[in-house]
């Protein structure tokens, strides 16, 4: 798929799309789980602390007692992570009147108290220890009943560490999880756009068979909203037909109507034996001609523009060699088609092959000794068609030049010379290739190359 992909670029569109909804869904579901484990540690704390609140007491010596308590084991061992505090307030503030086991000889640094009691009886906050590492924390201000109990302040604050470890293992899984919905997505959409993209992919290959010469029309069921598109492409290729059957009709009603007044000149000029009679037989044939180069001309760009014609080659071949020995059994000649020649194709009109191909047969007739051979083969996906005789050959400064209108290489030979430029007009309408080449035969090679029509016809 290139970066002109139809395919690509919907491909590339949806996968776009499909990730970064993935990554947002991931990185919303991770901060939902941070906040869900943060609000559970808060909880933890909280009950610690209904659990410290009612387990202190004011001592008369003015001091704070803790009793046992159902508490966690980490409260008791050093720097676990887990602590809890109190604090005198009142007229004599003291930091650290008692505390946990786990703080060993540190001190939590408390902010100050709020002046209004919280609304859910704890006020939650952020600390940093003597370490540097952050803490989550819960406190309330508490009175005891005893006439001389000062305002206490209990805290209870766990390491922010220990979400760390639930938070690790949840965005693994999360990735994983993430990552197998997006191989399946991506799976799916792939599939999705094939399935998509198929009646495409039939249209292309019903075009391509109607360019191939194997079809006349598209045929096929494609989506509705392709349905329209291919009912219009065989409409104009229905109007494109017709215009090219009129063209050749036309064609063909002018043929008929120059050849045949010319019929009648060269008909009056043989009853004339004089040099009247001689001129008007040499310029009747001369536009005779011409009107057969200007028509082969016409017909064949007729023929170009149209869709859906393939004609096999050998046949008009065995044809033209049967038709060619018959001229030429003066000589002896023998008309030849090589044994490997392949049943190929040509895209374009029979009579167009018939007259480039009888020209350059009939041309290597005019100049072999003993043999000619024709052979058919596919040489880059085109159709090559080799005529070589045994003649005397052409020079390479002369091969070029042959083509050209009304030249003759030699005079002798008859002919007016314009044979061959049919043939190069034929070609050159065709978008082919015609050559003079050196023949295994030892004298001239005709080599040409034609489009193909994609399936080979047998």
């Amino acid at each position: 798929m290139n970066s002109g992909s139809l395919r690509l670029r919907l491909l590339a569109g949806t996968l776009a799309w499909m990730l970064l909804s993935i990554a947002l869904a991931g990185w919303a579901l991770r901060a939902l789980f941070q906040d869900h484990i943060t609000q559970q540690l808060q909880a933890q704390l909280v009950v610690q602390l209904d659990q410290l609140s009612a387990a202190v007491d004011w001592t008369p010596q003015g001091g704070a007692n803790v009793a046992a308590m159902a508490a966690d084991p980490r409260l008791a061992q050093p720097l676990s992570g887990l602590y809890w505090q109190i604090d005198r307030l009142g007229p004599r503030p003291q930091a650290a009147v008692a505390r946990s086991r786990s703080l060993w000889d540190q001190t939590l640094p408390l902010p100050p108290a709020p002046d209004k009691p919280p609304a859910r009886g704890y006020h939650p906050f952020s600390l940093q220890d003597a370490q540097g590492h952050r803490l989550l924390a819960v406190a309330r201000t508490l009175q005891l009943p005893d006439d001389d109990a000062p305002p206490l302040r209990l805290a209870v604050a766990g390491d922010e560490a220990l979400l760390a470890e639930p938070l690790q293992r949840f965005t693994r899984l999360l990735l994983m999880a993430l990552g197998m919905l997006a191989l399946g997505l991506a799976l799916a959409v792939a599939v999705q756009l094939q399935l998509a993209l198929r009646p495409l992919k039939l249209l292309r290959q019903g075009l391509a068979a109607v360019r191939g010469g194997t079809a006349a029309r598209i045929e096929g069921r494609f989506p509705q909203e392709l349905q329209p598109l291919v009912t219009e492409f065989n409409h104009v290729l229905a109007e494109n037909a017709d215009m090219v059957q009129r063209a050749r009709t036309q064609a063909g009603n002018l043929a008929h109507a120059v050849h045949t007044p010319l019929s009648v000149l060269a008909n009056a000029a043989a009853q004339e034996p004089g040099p009247l009679g001689a001129l008007v037989r040499e310029q009747v044939d001369a536009a005779r001609r011409q009107v057969d180069y200007h028509l082969a001309r016409a017909r064949a760009a007729a023929a170009v523009r149209a869709t859906g014609l393939c004609t096999p080659v050998l046949p008009p071949a065995r044809a033209l060699l049967r038709t060619m020995e018959h001229l030429h059994d003066a000589r002896a000649l023998s008309f030849e088609l090589a044994p490997q020649a392949q049943e190929l194709a040509f895209r374009g009109e029979e009579q167009d092959l018939y007259e480039m191909l009888g020209n350059l047969i009939d041309n290597a007739g005019k100049w072999a000794r003993t043999r000619i051979v024709v052979d058919v083969q596919c040489d880059g996906g085109q159709l090559c068609i080799t005529v070589d005789d045994d003649g005397p050959g052409i020079p390479e400064e002369q091969r070029e030049r042959m083509f050209e209108r009304g030249v003759q290489l030699d005079e002798r030979r008859p002919g007016s010379g314009l044979g061959l430029d049919i043939v190069r007009a034929l070609v050159d309408s065709y978008g082919g290739s015609v050559q003079a080449l050196q023949s295994p035969l030892g004298g001239a090679q005709m080599r040409l190359c034609l489009q193909r029509a994609e399936q080979a016809l047998t």
